[in-house]
């Protein structure tokens, strides 16, 4: 579990380079940032009420048809970790939770899925929201988000309750934080560029490459530690993981050679993506015959979620959050009623010894039923409740609606910070002059030298490298011309 949990740790840095070499090179230091900041905050949270809200003891419950279901856990049952058990198991009213290792080390691997979950989001929603208002987004999402989705998962909730099986994330992390991109998408709208300019495309394909790598790696200890224990369910569910995505990559790779013209690496890195999210729901469930099938048709259902998106609707879903992660946890949550282990598995007591996880789950159509009603609920409550915090949130801070407003979150006027030492020519080819001064741009997107008849943010009269600094009051300064010096 020690290996485990520094596995996933590793996953959150390999996934900001996935997504900053997605971007343009203006905006990687804005997407690095964003992701590796939640192993900070993030896990704060999760030591002081985060762990407890999601394992602890039950809040709140409703009464349905007789019973009783939990639906969120007592944000002070292990506050601080306090009596989360060092030298012993984790325990929950004098009843052993998770046995056999301390229950701090099961706090602390599971901080790390709470770490890169919310980070997962950042890839949506790229130049459209200021460091400030996304430190308070990613703070809220957990609470209200993250730890109710995985109470009712895995803390002992109304999904657990009900029979519904998630092994290592499908619903808690990847469906939660694609639909939850999607709710974001829904506030803040498209990116916006000048005339005759569109989106950069992906500016570093050895980033996505070395990105991908440290994700998959990851991975092992993301699915393979999810076992708890060493054994034949930790075999199974580490073999799956290279399995899926393996297989999801050649069928990725397929497609867009085939769709496109041409095989890409971008292609690959996105099919491993997707397969090894496909699979994490169900990858301690399935035979290795049944990971093969799973990654097939993630990557098929993901490849033409994606090609839908970005051709048939005006989302701008950046690094594909929503079609790869979103689609392929709510596909591979529904493959764990149809994909896993025959009925006779079902009894621990007379299950055959190649049974993947005797004792717990196997496919029928009620577990089917279970695992798509679940997987709805999930979707649709990350969706609404995202969708309702943006709302609140961007009625105290401006919607970056327009393209000077979302240049305040590029990398040198946001964070004073570049990815690269770029020599002159090449800043001027990326929209720097001098001293790493923003170029000003008529309303053609061309060089505008004469700055006289350009308004400044407040008075309607230009005063050239002079706007006024921003600061956490004025996220919406119109910024064409700032100086390094009015970083915030």
């Amino acid at each position: 579990m020690f290996l485990s949990t520094a596995l996933v740790q590793f996953m959150t840095p390999g996934l900001s380079l996935f997504y900053a070499g997605l971007v343009g090179e203006r905006s990687a230091v804005q997407l690095m940032l964003q992701n590796f900041i939640a192993l900070g905050l993030i896990f704060l949270l999760w030591v002081f009420v985060g762990f407890s809200m999601t394992f602890g003891e039950p809040l709140w419950d409703v009464h349905f048809h007789g019973k009783k279901y939990h639906l969120i856990g007592n944000p002070f049952t292990y506050f601080m970790w306090k009596n989360v058990g060092l030298y012993g198991p984790l325990q929950r009213a004098s009843e052993v939770v998770v046995c056999c290792f301390p229950g701090m080390l099961f706090a602390a691997y599971q901080g790390m899925f709470a770490t890169i979950t919310p980070a997962l989001i950042s890839g949506g929603f790229v130049d459209r929201m200021h460091f400030g208002p996304y430190l308070l987004f990613l703070s809220a999402w957990l609470l209200l988000v993250y730890a109710p989705l995985g109470y009712w998962n895995w803390g002992g909730g109304w999904m657990y309750q009900l029979g519904a099986w998630d092994f290592a994330g499908g619903m808690v992390v990847h469906e939660s934080a694609g639909f939850s991109a999607l709710g974001v998408l829904l506030v803040v709208g498209r990116r916006k560029f000048p005339k005759g300019q569109s989106s950069p495309g992906a500016h570093s394909l050895p980033m996505i490459l070395t990105g991908t790598a440290m994700l998959w790696f990851g991975w092992f200890g993301f699915n393979g530690g999810s076992a708890l224990t060493i054994g034949g369910l930790a075999t199974i569910a580490f073999v799956n993981t290279q399995i899926a995505p393996a297989t999801a990559m050649v069928t990725w790779v397929l497609l867009s050679w085939w769709n496109e013209g041409k095989p890409t690496l971008i292609g690959a890195c996105s099919g491993v993506v997707a397969g090894l999210v496909v699979i994490t729901p169900s990858a301690g469930f399935v035979q290795p015959e049944m990971a093969v099938v799973a990654g097939i048709l993630g990557a098929v259902w993901c490849y033409t979620a994606c090609e839908f998106i970005k051709h048939k609707t005006t989302l701008d879903d950046t690094c594909d959050t929503f079609g790869v992660h979103g689609m392929a946890g709510f596909l591979g949550t529904v493959f764990v009623g149809t994909l896993a282990d025959p009925p006779e598995c079902q009894d621990r007591e007379t299950a055959p010894d190649w049974c993947a996880n005797p004792g717990t789950v196997a496919r029928s159509f009620d577990q089917f039923f279970k695992q798509s009603l679940c997987a709805v609920v999930s979707a649709g409550y990350a969706l609404v409740v995202t969708y309702a915090m943006c709302k609140v949130l961007f009625s105290y801070f401006p919607l970056l609606d327009t393209y000077e407003l979302q240049e305040t979150t590029r990398d040198w006027i946001a964070h004073g910070e570049h990815a690269y030492t770029l020599t002159s020519s090449l800043m001027e080819s990326n929209g720097y002059g001098e001293n790493g001064h923003a170029i000003a741009l008529d309303e053609y997107g061309s060089e505008d030298d004469d700055e006289s008849d350009r308004p400044s943010a407040r008075s309607g009269k230009m005063t050239p490298m002079t706007t006024p600094r921003i600061t956490p009051r004025d996220w919406g300064a119109r910024v064409v011309g700032v100086a390094p010096d009015r970083a915030f």
